[in-house]
Order: structure tokens, then C-alpha cells, then sequence
């Protein structure tokens, strides 16, 4: 059984992410927690940035109230500084804030206010630490990255098909885009580790077609594998139906179905991994309480599909589904960047 110590070798991993966002000597380093924080990100956290010379200020607000009756997890939108606001302003005039809430700040709207207000945010993921030592941001990484988003900026068209039955199509002009390698440079506002991966935000009206999760792909949210078939059908971002005979596909509509809310259906964001690091069967390996699923959304390779909320699109909701998919094609216009789940060309 895996314990969350405070190890050295897991301070020295901390000291060299946050090395790589810019953190140096005299910093003012902000570390944002709630009372359900993981501790051991916390101590890590503090521990690291004292051997850099940074000065870490402790910002630690109570975990809300649920909003919902149903469980929420892996959202990236954690509402633990509603009512805060006075802070933020504080926050963002540090030199850096480390997010160790639980859900992370990702998809907020404080999110936003902090950028807006120059801060600038490394989102530590609700992880044993074993996992982040695993996963360690990399410079390596940076370069498919930066091409990635490249190739974003540059596209018209997304299409995603499989031999599963897989065909989506999903407009990417004018589209905001997000990637990382973990770490934060001089001109980025915002991280987050483990990363390896390149993502978009469709805008309203975009996405249509067929996905189908087929048995292997990953259910992040229920952080289980898919053991059967399950067929989304997506209408102007929005999934209209789900089919299938299995306990996936019966365990997905529940969950959707209990938020009765539209936006719950709607895509959040598209993407695909690029960390060899990123190992699809790591889900076996840890307790549901050590692993936050990170991980698997930067498998090289893989195709991530997302449900949810996406601020570009002027939709909230606190219902998100992450779903790593394995063994697609994803062409962006005519251009071929995944062939069957191996990346492929400048991307390889």
C-alpha cells in the first residue's frame, strides 16, 4: 500500500516542476488549497519552494457545501473560492499560484478574473504523489506541443473516425486552443501537471457526428475502463443519444440524466495526447482514492473527448466527462496527425 509521506525524492520532483515554471529565489509563490486538499500536495508544495528561496504564502478556504446531490468529480471547477473574491486580487499580483484544490480551477470563472488580473496558475492534479513523479513535466515535450498548437491555429476542420465506428466532425477556426508539457513559460498563464497534450474549445454550433467508446477506452470520471460498446450521437455539440446494452452505457445515461441540465450534454473540449510517459493501463494500478485520471488524457496517441462546461461557448455545468479513446485517426483538414492510435509526421 502505497503511503503519502513526505519523501525527499518527492520534494526534489516538486523543486524541479516548479524550477521549470520560472520559480526562483525572493518569489512570492501562493499555494490555494481547501480543506480537502490532498495534505501531502500542500507539504510538498511549501517544502519545494522553500529549498528554491521562493516565500510560499498559504491561501486554505473550507470546502463548500455540495451544490448537487449527485458526486462530482474531475471537473477542473472547483467552487471553493465563491464568495472569495476579495482575494483574487492578492492572488494574482504572487509571482505564481500553485492550485491544489480538488477539483482544480481549470474551468472557473475565478479562473479567468485571476488571468485578467495578470495572475498566473500551476495546477498541481489530486494525485498520489507517486503518479506526479511518474508523469514529470518535460521539456521534451514542449517542441510536439508547440506544433500541436500550431497545427490548430492553422486548421479549418477536425475529423476523428475509427474502425469502431467512430466519425466525428468538429470546426476548429476561431476556436481558442490550450496544451501544455507541465510546466509554465515566461508568456503562459496557465498549467498543469501531469500534461502532454493538445486541446481545443469548440465554439457554439461545431461538433456533429458519431463517437463510439469502445471496450478499453477510459471513462475518467468513473475512473473505470469501458468493458462494452457505448454510441454517442452529437448534434451541434450537443450528445442527443446514447446507445448501448452495458453497464457503461447504462451508468452514463444515469449520471447525465440525474443533472437535468442540457448543457451537462454538451462537448467541452477535443484533443489529443502526446506524453510516452502517460501509460493507458495505469488505472489498474492505483485505488480510485490515490488517482485523479490525469494521466490517461495525455496518452500519446489517444483521441480525448470531453463533455461539459466550456466558457468559449458561454456553457456551465458542473456534470464533465473526460474520455480518453484509443485506437482513432484524427485528421485536422487533409493533414493526418494520428493514424489508429500512433501519432504520426511531425507529431511522431
Amino acid at each position: 500500500m502505497l503511503r503519502e509521506n513526505l519523501e525527499s525524492k518527492w520534494i526534489d520532483c516538486f523543486v524541479k516542476s516548479f524550477a521549470l515554471s520560472g520559480v526562483t529565489s525572493g518569489h512570492i509563490v501562493a499555494i490555494l488549497s481547501e480543506s480537502q486538499s490532498r495534505p501531502i500536495l500542500v507539504e510538498l508544495s511549501e517544502h519545494a519552494l522553500l529549498r528554491l528561496g521562493a516565500k510560499p504564502v498559504q491561501v486554505r478556504v473550507p470546502s463548500p457545501p455540495l451544490k448537487d446531490i449527485l458526486p462530482v468529480r474531475s471537473t477542473g471547477a472547483c467552487y471553493a473560492l465563491e464568495g472569495y473574491e476579495i482575494l483574487l486580487p492578492a492572488l494574482a499580483s504572487c509571482d505564481l499560484i500553485i492550485d491544489v484544490t480538488v477539483e482544480g480551477m481549470l474551468h472557473t470563472r475565478e479562473l479567468q478574473t485571476l488571468i485578467a488580473q495578470g495572475g498566473r496558475l500551476l495546477m498541481v492534479s489530486n494525485e498520489h504523489p507517486e503518479i506526479l513523479e511518474r508523469c514529470m513535466p518535460d521539456p521534451l515535450l514542449k517542441p510536439k506541443v508547440d506544433r500541436s498548437l500550431e497545427l490548430l491555429s492553422g486548421a479549418d476542420v477536425m475529423t476523428v473516425t475509427s474502425t469502431s465506428g467512430t466519425n466525428l466532425r468538429a470546426e476548429i477556426k476561431g476556436a481558442p486552443s490550450r496544451g501544455g508539457a507541465g510546466y509554465l513559460c515566461a508568456d503562459d498563464k496557465v498549467a498543469y501537471w501531469p500534461a502532454g497534450l493538445a486541446l481545443f474549445f469548440p465554439l457554439t454550433n461545431t461538433v456533429n457526428g458519431t463517437v463510439v467508446l469502445d471496450r478499453g477506452d477510459v471513462n475518467l470520471t468513473f475512473k473505470r475502463y469501458f468493458e462494452s460498446r457505448v454510441t454517442m450521437h452529437i448534434e451541434n455539440d450537443f450528445v442527443i443519444s446514447i446507445e448501448g446494452n452495458g453497464l457503461d452505457a447504462d451508468l452514463m445515461r444515469a449520471y447525465y440524466e440525474g443533472w437535468a441540465d442540457p448543457n451537462a450534454y454538451a462537448i467541452s473540449h477535443l484533443g489529443w495526447g502526446l506524453n510516452p510517459r502517460a501509460r493507458w493501463e495505469a488505472l489498474m494500478m492505483y485505488d480510485k482514492n490515490q488517482v485523479n485520471g490525469t494521466e490517461l488524457r495525455a496518452l500519446a496517441g489517444s483521441f480525448l473527448i470531453s463533455t461539459g462546461a466550456n466558457e468559449f461557448a458561454n456553457r456551465y455545468t458542473s456534470c464533465h466527462f473526460d474520455l480518453p479513446m484509443r485506437n482513432c485517426s484524427i485528421k485536422l483538414d487533409d493533414l493526418e496527425i494520428i493514424k489508429a492510435g500512433q501519432l504520426v509526421g511531425d507529431l511522431a
